[in-house]
């Protein structure tokens, strides 16, 4: 669940307690200040019974929340065209090691779509790691390499891939028409090489005709989550939904079917970013289903919980300068070099390949 603002008041205690929800997404609206981050991240793992996810989207350029209280890292497209993947691995490491500080213990990254047009309004504009699913594997691989070293666990995100979305699904539906074959081919190539690796996937919300000819969103689609990601592909990992707040989704269901939905498609962790309401919705809902449905998810669950580093016992603010200070270096010689070849602009070159990285 989502929460209001930078602190919790009495009712919203009251109705964690409650809930006791399996845990917490942080934007902006909750950050003030490292310490304060800390702060309240303590407090919900001191109202919940078991640990809590306390998960963030901080992928570098402008969708890192934590920019709003230290330095901006660098994107996944000025990665992306460094084509360095050894910038890639000290961008996971600083981002883990940033995380960790903060107490935080999942990242909402890496991107695994690729991108054909960094101009479409499809909401992966300035976030993707290459233009094609192997220059993605090389260096969202890095990153998340990276990243896990430091204790913080990945996200691959937007399953089954966004890379042909038209629209945005923060506001509507989009409607991807692609042959099961071509997506099997091209998207799934970079997701099915993140497979045994990151210990979360997301499913994005796109409508993929190829699977559902009237319009029915990926997250909530039992062929797509259940049938493709874990039988065809074997993952074995947890699986979250995208916000389900998002217009996408909002526009054509209520809190309950959603969580119906999703439940039944055969995701475990779902995502309601912002009316902390949704969350109490949710939980009517998923006490009136089956333990058939529940049970296998509840137990996905746990082994994933099981995974999540410890919390630092306090707050050590001469540390989180460093790691600052480290993001900052590594975004000024990620621009520097692209500012120094005219890679800036969208028109750029993209991976040069240089440097060894195996993923």
């Amino acid at each position: 669940m989502g929460l209001p603002g930078p602190r919790l008041t009495d009712g919203l205690r009251s109705l964690i307690t409650r809930l006791q929800p399996g845990g917490f997404i942080l934007f902006n609206r909750n950050l003030e200040s490292p310490a304060q981050i800390f702060e309240l991240i303590a407090e919900l793992h001191s109202l919940c019974a078991q640990r809590p996810v306390i998960t963030i989207d901080q992928e570098g350029g402008r969708v890192s929340r934590l920019k709003a209280v230290g330095e901006e890292p660098p994107s996944g497209l000025e990665l992306g065209r460094s084509g360095n993947p050894e910038w890639c691995h000290r961008h996971g490491v600083c981002t883990g090691q940033l995380l960790q500080a903060l107490g935080f213990n999942l990242n909402l990254a890496p991107v695994v779509d690729y991108t054909l047009n960094e101009q479409a309004d499809n909401s992966l504009r300035g976030r993707c790691y290459g233009q094609n699913p192997e220059q993605v594997i090389r260096l969202a691989g890095a990153f998340l390499e990276g990243m896990q070293s430091e204790g913080i666990l990945g996200t691959a995100k937007h399953f089954p891939g966004y890379t042909h979305c038209e629209i945005d699904p923060h506001g509507e539906l989009p409607r991807l028409t692609r042959s099961q074959e071509e997506i099997r081919r091209e998207e799934l190539t970079a997701f099915r090489a993140f497979v045994p690796r990151a210990e979360c996937f997301m499913i994005g919300h796109g409508h993929f005709t190829a699977w559902h000819e009237s319009p029915h969103p990926a997250s909530l689609s039992r062929p797509i989550v259940t049938d493709l990601l874990k039988k065809e592909l074997g993952y074995r990992g947890v699986i979250m939904t995208d916000d389900l707040e998002m217009g996408a989704i909002a526009n054509r269901y209520g809190a309950a079917e959603a969580t119906r939905l999703a439940l039944e498609a055969g995701e475990e962790l779902l995502l309601f970013c912002h009316n902390p309401a949704c969350a109490e919705i949710a939980l009517d809902q998923i006490q009136s289903m089956s333990e058939e449905i529940t049970a296998p998810a509840l137990e996905s669950v746990a082994r994933f919980k099981a995974k999540l580093p410890c919390p630092p016992a306090c707050f050590d603010a001469a540390h989180f300068r460093q790691i600052n200070e480290q993001i900052r270096i590594l975004r000024e010689e990620v621009r520097g070099e692209l500012t120094t070849e005219d890679t800036g602009s969208t028109e750029g070159a993209w991976g040069k390949g240089r440097g060894a990285f195996h993923f």
